[in-house]
């Protein structure tokens, strides 16, 4: 496949003079602050990334890409782009009407006329999408659970692009890429889509994939949204960085991707292959299991390994960019190279090795030592100063359960415990301490029951991200949202959920502030337990009975398996 078309792609912007006369205008417009996820989308929607889309998806579009993935005039398209607003906002916007979309600090990105305003059927996104309606996938469960309630559609004019602060220097767009391979004259462009660091078998799977399709290669990190639970951008890129000069200089490049992936697997391939095209790439590397996001709640695959190359395969002809299928790698140690696993005729003659990414992590959080073959030194060192031995790392222990339960007596326990061991800063963000200090503004509702966990949940990974211990104990009744702390906090390191499973009777009976007398006369409304809903952690790191044991037997509880979980050493 020759690259004939290198020409310039369409861009949703308006020149300079024309940006600054729409910034003055879009000021007085209704504005929309957006999400991450939108501002990752805006741009690749403005900077071409995203054509033929003109701006996010109008009804029409929305309902064909995701019963068909075909836009409403039948192009392929397999991803809904949407702009989720609330149903308060939405309420406040009239169809033809302007609103200016501005990034988080206030800043007008571009503007767009609402053409579309609807309330999708969610349910039925997730099951065609992402194949189930499963909130064990991320991206459903972003759908369910922090995606706005309503759609608004329509084109977008952009003003200027989002501002990027970090290695500028490798942020391309579509056409500055164009650019960068019509000068350097390379017709043939294999792109290789990673969101983890680059180890020795990805390189050699590089290499072979490039000399297979006889092309260049361009290494196309996503530094937009990735899986929750992914090592930061900041560390890969450095950990990109260090292997570039492995590759011969002439033959590859790298640029950084601002996608918001959806980890949605097949259509996610498709997706990445168009985006690739638009970015002037002839060729693309589907991996096994490609944005796959793990097990479902059965604990099985979401998708079959080669799923996503299937798809791909039925559609390269019509997106105009060939599949070049990612083999297994493994090292064969007896010819002290990597090989495909497929390939590999003598399997009962060779010694065959391989780390896992579970393996990997095990390894780093034990400072155990991370073998040459698998990795090199360059990569291992910039991960070992982002993710040190667990016993280094901060991490939180979150305490939930009913109201008079024991969580604040059990959590000044571990506190002074801890504190005794020393070697880490210990914070206690206790329920009541955080009203006082962080939300003494906030009610009881559910949604600033929210709030305040919310709240809870992001000083917590402030203080895990800088290498503390956070003790939080507060009711948190909701999955949901001690779900989205886990996610904020796991970014940074551990996060420990302790069930103290205080039946609701003995903790009606112990009654120290009066609270359930006080809920069952009616005089306090939505009160966990009693009139409104409890939700008992599934899966907990801990679960423990205060009603046939002391305060300090239920602190060690604890302490035995933070230790049994590499956190603090015996």
């Amino acid at each position: 496949m020759q690259n004939s078309n290198l020409a310039p792609i369409p861009e949703l912007f308006v020149s300079y003079d024309s940006a600054q006369k729409l910034k003055t205008e879009a000021g007085n417009l209704p504005s929309w602050d957006l999400t991450p996820r939108q501002i990752c989308d805006l741009e690749l929607l403005t900077n071409g990334g995203f054509n033929p889309l003109k701006g996010f998806l109008s009804e029409a579009d929305y309902d064909g890409v995701v019963e068909n993935m075909r836009l409403a005039n039948g192009t392929l398209w397999p991803m809904p782009i949407t702009l989720d607003v609330s149903e308060k906002y939405a309420d406040g916007i009239e169809i033809g009407q302007d609103i200016a979309l501005r990034d988080q600090e206030g800043v007008i990105l571009a503007t767009m006329t609402v053409t579309d305003k609807w309330v999708p059927n969610k349910a039925r996104e997730a099951e065609k999408v992402f194949g189930a309606d499963d909130s064990a996938h991320p991206a459903v469960n972003y759908l369910h659970n922090t995606a706005g309630s309503v759609y608004l559609g329509g084109p977008v004019t952009g003003i200027q692009q989002p501002v990027h602060y970090d290695f500028k220097g490798r942020r391309d767009t579509p056409n500055e890429l164009r650019a960068y391979f019509r000068k350097m004259g390379w017709r043939r462009v294999v792109a290789f889509q990673t969101r983890n660091p680059l180890h020795r078998a990805h390189q050699e799977l590089t290499f072979r994939a490039a000399k297979e399709a006889q092309a260049n290669l361009l290494i196309h990190p996503v530094v937009g949204m990735t899986k929750p639970g992914d090592v930061d951008h900041f560390t890969r890129v450095r950990c990109y960085e260090a292997v570039l000069d492995k590759y011969p200089a002439a033959t590859t490049t790298m640029s950084l991707l601002p996608l918001a992936m959806r980890m949605a697997g097949p259509r996610e391939a498709v997706w990445h292959g168009l985006i690739r095209k638009n970015y002037g790439c002839t060729h693309f590397i589907v991996g096994r299991d490609h944005a796959g996001p793990g097990k479902n709640s059965n604990g099985e695959d979401f998708y079959g390994p080669y799923d996503a190359q299937e798809l791909f395969r039925t559609h390269q002809d019509e997106m105009g960019i060939e599949m070049v299928d990612f083999k297994h790698m493994v090292w064969v140690q007896e010819r002290a190279q990597y090989e495909p696993m497929d390939e590999i005729k003598d399997k009962d003659k060779v010694t065959i090795l391989n780390i896992s990414g579970t393996e990997l992590r095990r390894r780093l959080q034990e400072g155990l030592e991370i073998p040459e073959w698998f990795s090199f030194p360059e990569v291992v060192k910039e991960l070992r100063r982002t993710r040190p031995p667990r016993a280094q790392q901060g991490f939180t222990v979150f305490f939930t359960g009913f109201s008079g339960s024991g969580k604040s007596t059990i959590a000044n326990a571990l506190m002074v415990k801890l504190m005794e061991q020393g070697g880490r800063p210990v914070t206690l963000l206790d329920g009541d301490i955080v009203r006082k200090n962080l939300s003494s503004e906030l009610g009881f509702s559910k949604e600033h029951r929210d709030l305040n966990i919310r709240r809870i949940g992001y000083v917590a990974s402030e203080i895990t991200k800088n290498g503390g211990i956070a003790i939080c104990a507060p009711i948190a009744p909701y999955a949901t949202t001690r779900r989205a702390v886990r996610e904020d906090i796991e970014a940074f390191g551990a996060f420990v959920e302790v069930h103290v499973a205080t039946s609701i009777e003995e903790c009606e009976r112990r009654d120290r502030k009066g609270l359930y007398k006080l809920a069952r006369e009616g005089k306090i409304k939505e009160f966990t337990g009693i009139s409104d809903p409890y939700d008992v952690p599934e899966k907990p790191e801990l679960r423990i009975e205060t009603e046939t044991s002391d305060v300090d037997h239920c602190a060690h509880q604890v302490l035995l398996k933070l230790e049994a979980m590499g956190l603090i050493k015996g």
